[in-house]
Order: C-alpha cells, then sequence, then structure tokens
C-alpha cells in the first residue's frame, strides 16, 4: 500500500469533513485535551486554519485536499477566492507558485485603491503594472478609472482563472 492511501486512511480514521472544516471523529493521542465532535485546529495569525495530529502541525487546506484526493497534495494549493481560511473543498485547486502569487487581492499599502495601479509622480500619469510570464507589462494613463480598467483586462489577459482583482 503507497504513503498516500495509508496517509488518507489515517485522516478519514481521525476526522470528518463538513463545511471546510475537520471535525474529530477519534483522538490521535489519549493525552489530547480536545473532544470527539469538535473542530479540529486553530485559526492561525496569517488566516490558516493549522492542526497537530501525530506529532506534526499540517495546514488544513493540505488535510482537506489530501483527504479528497487518494492522499495526496499537491505543492502549491490555491484558495479561489482568496480566503485563507476558507477551506471548503470546492475552493481549493492545485496552482503554480506564479498562479498562487496572481491571486492575491489589493495590498493593504495601496495608496490608490486599485490593484496593480500607482501614481508615477514623474511622468504625471497613472501607471499600470501586471507581471505576465515573469516579464512585467506597464502602461501610462491619464484616468485612473481607465487606469482600473486596463488593469482588470491585463490581469484577465495575462493571469486568466487565477486573475484577482482586488474588489
Amino acid at each position: 500500500m503507497t504513503q498516500a492511501i495509508i496517509f488518507q486512511e489515517r485522516l478519514h480514521q481521525l476526522f470528518y469533513y463538513k463545511d471546510g472544516h475537520l471535525y474529530w471523529k477519534e483522538l490521535s493521542s489519549s493525552l489530547s485535551r480536545v473532544k470527539v465532535g469538535s473542530k479540529a485546529g486553530a485559526l492561525a495569525t496569517h488566516g490558516y486554519w493549522r492542526i497537530k495530529f501525530d506529532g506534526v502541525t499540517y495546514m488544513a487546506h493540505r488535510l482537506i485536499y489530501a483527504m479528497h484526493n487518494g492522499g495526496v497534495c499537491p505543492d502549491c494549493l490555491d484558495h479561489i477566492d482568496g480566503n485563507t481560511s476558507n477551506n471548503k473543498l470546492e475552493n481549493l485547486r492545485p496552482a503554480t507558485i506564479a498562479q498562487n502569487a496572481k491571486n492575491v487581492g489589493l495590498h493593504k499599502n495601496s495608496t490608490t485603491g486599485v490593484k496593480n495601479v500607482s501614481w508615477s509622480p514623474s511622468k504625471n500619469r497613472w501607471k499600470v503594472l501586471v507581471s505576465a510570464n515573469g516579464k512585467r507589462k506597464s502602461w501610462l494613463v491619464k484616468d485612473l478609472e481607465l487606469a482600473e480598467l486596463v488593469a482588470i483586462e491585463a490581469r484577465n489577459k495575462y493571469h486568466g482563472n487565477y486573475a484577482n482583482h482586488g474588489l
């Protein structure tokens, strides 16, 4: 029996899945303070659910994916809606690191409130900057609303299903 199948069986032995969360079916240790039927894990400061069992801490989304995919989880998983605490199976998809990076929202330190748009004082224009296939594409635009539309179109074109408009 492969390691992945053994791991999947262990997950099904310990947990049941419901609405994006894992719940304890059986305790992994007699020393455990959790109760059967309680939600497994805790929400970490970075927004991911973490679960510890058998002496190892795992990210809950990786366990949920593995539990439903033969015990195997890809190196990188993407939360489709960008919400790292939403671990519903339909919100998880395999991705490359580059695809996962494209599916990020608006950065908290944005001065424009528009993803991929900044003000260029030297050009006296709004600058749209989008990464595509390892290269940067940029446009200079007079109007912020037009810059936002250019950014949306560029993300749709270059990021495809992983485009996140930060709205």
